[in-house]
């Protein structure tokens, strides 16, 4: 206490003149039309920056929670496309509810889940990824996995239960089936273990018209891709000279350097797909 009254002491002539001089402010501001409009500017403009750092700072730290909730609206959005939906021929039977939503449910033809990725490679020939997600939260090998903007990812190999190992399309054992969008020519994916995020499609003949900018989409002549995902746009087109077909080379939709969120799509008609399959097999011995 005695040394705050030596304080005010010692400064007592500078306390006052600031005393006074915000005494003044106030009455100039308070008072005077066009200073008071000068001085609400101002102070709007300095309260608008610090407003705006501050509305940064606490953004940055609120991403996790912003790309959970992105992450959870897409995961509903996909669930509810028609495409995921495998009607049945109603001409001579009229038993589907149209009306209700839940009545649709047992026809749903993929369903997907959202995953976390916790293990990415892009540098190695044999490039992995892994999920927080397993068996305990409904994956399955075969299943395929796509990034939030529907770019074709891998198909998922090895499953624990709590985690899942995809094979990425950068891996030389990779082979994808994709489809040119324009033409609808039908090849095979590829990774020469170069460049990341460059992959060949192969099996395109020379005939097919196809052009720089094109895209590449998943065929669809699997259970673990729907048909329609984006692969990529094509960057570089050549004639193979010891085949009849195209040289094609096309950047992934996908971006394999910053995954960090994914879709795994469960096909509900994989299990029915592979039992008749296993039928004919057996008919063939």
């Amino acid at each position: 206490m005695r040394n705050i009254f030596l304080f005010v002491r010692r400064y007592f002539n500078f306390l006052l003149f600031l005393l006074l001089q915000g005494f003044c402010i106030y009455l100039i501001v308070h008072y005077s039309k066009y200073h008071n409009a000068i001085f609400s500017k101002t102070a709007n403009q300095v309260t608008g920056k610090i407003n705006r750092e501050y509305n940064s700072i606490t953004s940055y730290f609120s991403l996790k929670r912003t790309n959970d909730s992105l992450v959870a609206a897409n995961e509903m959005l996909y669930n509810k496309l028609k495409a995921d939906f495998a009607l049945p021929d109603t001409a001579s039977n009229f038993l589907v509810d149209s009306i209700k939503v839940d009545s649709m449910e047992r026809f749903r033809k993929y369903h997907y889940y959202p995953a976390k990725v916790v293990y990415n490679s892009v540098a190695s020939q044999n490039n992995f990824i892994v999920l927080s997600r397993g068996a305990s939260q409904n994956i399955k090998k075969d299943m395929g996995v796509i990034d939030p903007n529907t770019g074709v990812v891998g198909i998922v190999t090895e499953v624990s239960n709590g985690y899942a190992v995809v094979m990425s399309m950068l891996h030389k054992d990779s082979h994808l089936s994709g489809k040119l969008l324009k033409g609808g020519e039908t090849g095979t994916l590829n990774w020469d273990g170069k460049a990341p995020n460059i992959i060949s499609l192969g099996g395109i003949p020379k005939t097919a018209k196809v052009a720089v900018g094109d895209t590449v989409i998943s065929s669809g002549f699997s259970t673990s891709i729907p048909k329609g995902m984006m692969m990529g746009i094509v960057q570089e087109v050549k004639s193979d000279k010891s085949t009849n077909n195209h040289l094609i080379k096309f950047r992934s939709s996908a971006n394999f350097y910053n995954l960090e969120f994914v879709y795994v799509i469960d096909n509900k008609q994989t299990e029915e797909i592979k039992a008749i399959l296993e039928k004919e097999k057996q008919k063939t011995q």
